[in-house]
């Protein structure tokens, strides 16, 4: 398999370019027909806007010389980094009714399109998946199903953030427990 020699990278980490993860992914892709290209998506920014992209992907992949464009779809219910963001900047407990995300077959909609799906739901399938990802002959839909509990935090949080942190897991927030749980395996230090 000839290697991945080039890499360019977009986050819309605080909100400055949330749903372009696809939309990016495919220009890049038309623009170097001969290369695979890789979106790393939630499942919000699919609702968003990634889900009618990959009807563009569909019609389109066939003329490429290299047809691997992979979406990763990392499937945990939630706008979660919304949710973290308000947690983190605002104190604020999670707002279900707001950061809940509809269930929708990601992966099961890519093979209707014509795409090649893959769907994994433990670690323990990540890395068979992402050769079967990297070897496919169309683009893929491959969708992970995550827990939304753990953080989506940078390594060290100032002491503002983490106080405030600790006030929207205390102030009622409806995943609390699970969110400890996940930054206590992780040695997190979030006690103040």
């Amino acid at each position: 398999m000839r290697a991945l020699n080039w890499t360019t990278t977009s986050s819309g980490r605080t909100l400055a370019a949330m749903g372009s993860a696809l939309p990016y992914a495919l220009a890049a892709k038309l623009a170097y027909l001969d290369r695979p290209a890789i979106a790393i998506a939630g499942d919000g920014v699919m609702q968003m806007s990634g889900i009618n992209a990959l009807i563009e992907v569909a019609r389109g992949w066939r003329a490429w010389q290299d047809p691997r464009l992979i979406v990763l779809v990392l499937n945990n219910g939630d706008l979660n980094y919304v949710t973290w963001e308000q947690r983190v900047l605002e104190g604020d407990p999670r707002f279900d009714v707001s950061q809940d995300v509809p269930a929708f077959p990601y992966a099961g909609y890519g093979e209707l399109l014509g795409l090649k799906a893959i769907r994994v739901e433990r670690a323990d399938q990540v890395a068979a998946a992402w050769d079967e990802a990297l070897a496919a002959d169309r683009p893929v839909v491959f969708e992970a199903v995550v827990d939304a509990d753990v953080p989506t935090l940078p390594p060290e949080l100032m002491s503002e953030h983490k106080q405030k942190l600790l006030t929207a897991l205390s102030e009622g927030d409806s995943r609390a427990d699970g969110v400890r749980r996940q930054l206590t395996l992780e040695g997190y230090p979030i006690s103040s």
